[in-house]
């Protein structure tokens, strides 16, 4: 994984045609916002196809989507994936739609920023690059668990781009030449999570090129708020980490267990606390760092569960193919 700077001029010259992928499920919510982001692009409207993909929703989805790309200034493909109810199944059928050579992927719950779409294809300007990854960012939280997760960087790809295996960008941002994606396979549409890592993985495993991150194209996303939140998010961690160790033979992360959280717990308690509290008085801590070390063992047990409990159905060892 590299990031390089791309020359100036050259970048300004450089404004390949794109598609933008967005599956969607009960998305009704999130439309409004999502479509000013998008209308908000600074990257060139008539060089931009939106292929935003409903899968499968219970709520009125589709209609406001076909309603949107009648009245919109840019170009949005409302679709349908409704056989196969997965992300990576809805991302398949926008890559199918498509009709331009880099394919960009987001997520209806995020926030793509202005300068997003101009900062995360300014590296493909070189042709060894067929992967680019943007960076996340946290939309401004309120609740504790919010502020928790956005001082712990949760969603940054910082994490997965140096992961111990190979690098990999999360699909919340993130562009992939065509031509790596017909020879590597499309993402496996019965995955249900770490479809992001295995397609890179795959594409970066065939030396077909590297990948590149772009910190400047920036899409905005919201941290879980409840503690049911946190747990279902961290459980998919682990059943990603289950599903790719079966996949691609990525080590397994070790179980923590109750002597370790219990002895992790007594610090805090004993040595943590009364630090924490001076600081606080002081006005250099607040409720968060306080809470950090209980907040982080909630979030390794849940991911150890998952982990623990996940098991890789047969068809998701699947790749779909161009």
């Amino acid at each position: 994984m590299n990031h390089q700077p791309v020359d100036a001029t050259t970048a300004t010259s450089f404004l390949p045609m794109v598609s933008v992928v967005v599956p969607i499920y009960n998305g009704e919510a999130d439309l409004p916002e999502l479509i000013n982001c998008l209308l908000s692009q600074t990257y060139p409207k008539d060089r931009v196809e939106y292929l935003l993909v409903d899968n499968n929703s219970s709520d009125r989805t589709l209609t406001i989507l076909k309603t949107s790309a009648e009245n919109c200034p840019i170009t949005i493909r409302p679709l349908s994936e409704n056989q196969i109810q997965s992300s990576y199944a809805a991302r398949n059928t926008g890559i199918r739609a498509a009709t331009h050579e880099i394919i960009v992927f987001t997520d209806a719950d995020c926030r793509p920023q202005p300068q997003w779409l101009d900062a995360l294809i300014q590296p493909f300007v070189n042709k060894e690059v067929v992967i680019v990854a943007g960076e996340i960012l946290a939309l401004p939280g309120t609740t504790l668990l919010e502020q928790h997760a956005d001082r712990q960087e949760t969603l940054s790809q910082k994490h997965t781009l140096n992961h111990s295996f190979r690098s990999y960008g999360q699909t919340a941002n993130l562009g992939i030449r065509r031509i790596a994606l017909e020879k590597a396979g499309l993402f496996r549409p019965y995955l249900t999570t770490g479809g992001d890592a295995d397609i890179c993985w795959r594409i970066l495993g065939e030396n077909i090129g590297r990948l590149e991150f772009a910190p400047n194209a920036i899409v905005q996303h919201r941290h879980r708020a409840t503690l049911q939140e946190l747990r279902s998010q961290w459980r998919r961690y682990g059943r990603s980490n289950r599903y790719l160790h079966e996949l691609h033979s990525v080590d397994l992360m070790r179980d923590i267990t109750l002597q370790e959280c219990g002895y992790r717990l007594a610090r805090w308690l004993i040595k943590e606390i009364p630090r924490d509290m001076k600081k606080a008085i002081v006005g250099q801590a607040t409720l968060v760092d306080l809470l950090n070390t209980p907040i982080g063992l909630f979030t390794v047990r849940a991911r150890a569960a998952g982990q623990r409990d996940a098991k890789l159905p047969e068809n998701a060892k699947i790749i779909e193919r161009l």
